[in-house]
């Protein structure tokens, strides 16, 4: 297939090496970071590349693992209490088997293997605060577990689906901004009904999946599906998310630090930490560290100049701990090999029957 010039630079028939994502891949997942859904011709112009290529190489990084796109409830719709990252210590000799059992529940939205004060760091999201309770106390019973700590967050100012690859030019960027539909939290105006939690279950597993392949599964008219879709993902009450293996797409590392800021600066030290290039998550959490961050980095010693950043930015910012990823076993839902590549999907299901 003809490939149309354009400021990718690289051409389509390409293949990368082993182990990494050539720039018309990286180009791809940054372009469905701003609109996961975007059909391939309306990606097309802006890439540079025809439809049927950009479609060929979609497929093949997606059944790779290399990328993938996943839906999940906005942050908007999970109430103060129901959200939380848990800090878990283990018998040395369970570590890995039991952050793959954490990995198989729905509440789990991401588990990593980290090296600090803690030996797991989860994600959890529930429906309620006594939900999330329940989840803590069920978490102190399993027998390799030997310590748990658990940070609520108050406010997501930054939300890992805004964070962006920047493999684009500007005017790409320009022309993508035109389409994009999935990177944005619009206002939310309802809550999600359970009509929409199984639309979210459908999409986390394959965020561009058809309407006509959805409204097959479910045995709904094609019309009706589309309806929930577009009222669901324009409504902001879910995100859509477009993530890559992250070491094949060159960011080595990765750490959650937990700061601490004065608490009539806690929300403005949240939106300026949201600005920085490294920074994936940050929000604000019931705790002495009140604030914290999930930075990615192209390698480890990269840390200590983000927080050096962070500190010229914020004056009274101080860092009080800090987990350096290991390994991820769940991310957003997806399972991750050691490599980083998706091997499978336990969806994010925050109303789950906690056990």
């Amino acid at each position: 297939m003809h490939e149309s010039a354009g400021t990718v630079g690289l051409s389509a028939a390409t293949t990368p090496s082993r182990g990494t994502l050539d720039e018309l891949d990286l180009a791809l997942v940054n372009a469905l970071q701003m609109a996961p859904r975007a059909p391939w011709a309306q990606l097309a112009r802006p890439l540079g590349v025809d439809a049927a290529t950009l479609s060929r190489r979609w497929s093949r990084l997606r059944e790779s693992g290399e990328a993938w796109v996943t839906c999940y409830a906005s942050p908007s719709q999970v109430t103060y209490g129901a959200l939380a990252l848990i800090e878990v210590s283990c018998v040395p000799q369970a570590r890995e088997a039991l952050a793959e059992q954490l990995g198989g529940h729905p509440q789990a939205m991401s588990v990593e293997l980290v090296a600090g004060s803690c030996d797991l760091l989860l994600t959890v999201a529930t429906a309620t605060m006594s939900s999330m309770s329940a989840y803590v106390l069920a978490l102190g019973r399993i027998e390799a577990v030997t310590a748990t700590r658990t940070h609520l967050v108050q406010h997501v100012h930054r939300d890992g689906s805004e964070w962006r690859m920047d493999s684009l030019s500007r005017d790409q960027r320009r022309d993508l901004s035109e389409t994009e539909d999935g990177g944005a939290h619009a206002a939310v105006a309802a809550t999600l009904t359970s009509e929409d939690r199984i639309l979210l279950r459908v999409l986390a597993e394959d965020g561009r999946r058809s309407v006509t392949s959805i409204a097959a599964e479910l045995g709904r008219p094609e019309s009706t599906v589309r309806r929930s879709l577009n009222s669901l993902l324009q409504g902001g009450r879910a995100v859509l998310r477009c993530d890559a293996a992250h070491l094949y797409a060159g960011w080595r590392s990765s750490a959650t630090l937990w700061m601490s800021v004065p608490p009539a600066q806690l929300m403005a030290a949240g939106d300026e930490l949201s600005r920085l290039r490294s920074t994936r998550m940050a929000a604000s959490v019931s705790a002495e560290a009140n604030l914290l961050s999930v930075v990615w980095l192209h390698a480890l010693d990269d840390l200590g100049r983000y927080e050096a950043q962070a500190a010229a930015r914020i004056s009274s910012l101080r860092v009080r701990n800090r987990a350096v990823n290991l390994r991820w076993i769940k991310r957003m839902g997806r399972l991750l090999g050691d490599d980083g590549r998706s091997t499978g999907c336990v969806p994010v299901d925050p109303w789950h029957p906690i056990a």
